[in-house]
């Protein structure tokens, strides 16, 4: 298999807090990876020493090359909160948003970059509502707008900060479905995630942190009590199935 992202000893510092230390491992092409980690972990860091958005020590590599040479390829979808969702923009310009790193400053969006827009917003079921404004969305709406940005970008390297927090069920289902097609069209995709309960059902790998790498591998390899004990440096109580475990912290 073919290795789309590569972290070597990537370390976070703030201040005299470390905030991840000494992160390395390898994602491979077609694969959907769950970053899985307690509040506080380093999950939002990881992504973002990665991006190059905070200053950190190691060493990243995507697709072979530094991230700064592959930014068309990579597509970041940061948390929801992190967002001004006041801000007066249609929904189809936030979309034709990832068409920028493809159009040249001296140009306007031309038809195609127009009909991605349309396409991707078709995929997240949102085509019906590109001309409203993106505050007058609920919550699940505007995070399948900005999977349909992403969509736009016809990025290799997907990052997604929490997709899952604070939408409906449909949302949830829709961005889901939407992954897993990404996936086996040879996209890799990360997604920082907190719902145990899915982790077995949504993902092909897990990367289990707390501020240090504890486990990365399959979910049936690393998906175990022993394990997740570890990362939550707590105890584990499992209900019935792996597909229902309880997280006590000391």
């Amino acid at each position: 298999m073919t290795n789309v992202l590569e972290v070597e000893s990537l370390s976070v510092y703030y201040e005299n807090n470390q905030a991840i230390k000494d992160i390395s491992f390898q994602a491979e092409k077609g694969k959907l990876i769950g970053i899985v980690g307690p509040n506080g972990a380093g999950k939002s860091t990881l992504i973002k020493a990665i991006l190059g958005l905070e200053k950190a020590k190691g060493s990243v590599s995507v697709l072979g090359e530094k991230v700064k040479d592959v930014r068309k390829q990579i597509s970041y979808v940061p948390q929801r909160n992190q967002i001004d969702w006041d801000f007066p923009v249609l929904v189809e310009d936030v979309v034709m948003m990832g068409r920028f790193t493809h159009i040249p400053w001296y140009k306007k969006a031309g038809k195609e970059d127009k009909v991605i827009v349309a396409e991707s917003l078709e995929k997240v079921g949102m085509l019906d509502f590109r001309k409203r404004q993106i505050g007058e969305l609920s919550g699940g709406q505007q995070q399948r707008v900005f999977i349909a940005r992403a969509l736009a970008q016809h990025a290799d390297l997907f990052f997604l900060d929490e997709p899952f927090v604070g939408i409906d069920v449909t949302s949830e289902e829709i961005i889901i479905n939407l992954l897993r097609q990404m996936r086996d069209e040879g996209k890799t995709v990360l997604v920082v995630h907190h719902d145990l309960s899915k982790v077995e059902q949504y993902f092909d790998e897990l990367l289990l942190i707390n501020k240090e790498l504890i486990e990365f591998g399959t979910v049936k390899n690393v998906y175990k009590p022993d394990i997740l004990s570890r990362t939550y440096k707590g105890s584990i109580t499992l209900f019935g199935s792996n597909e229902n475990i309880m997280v006590v912290s000391e």
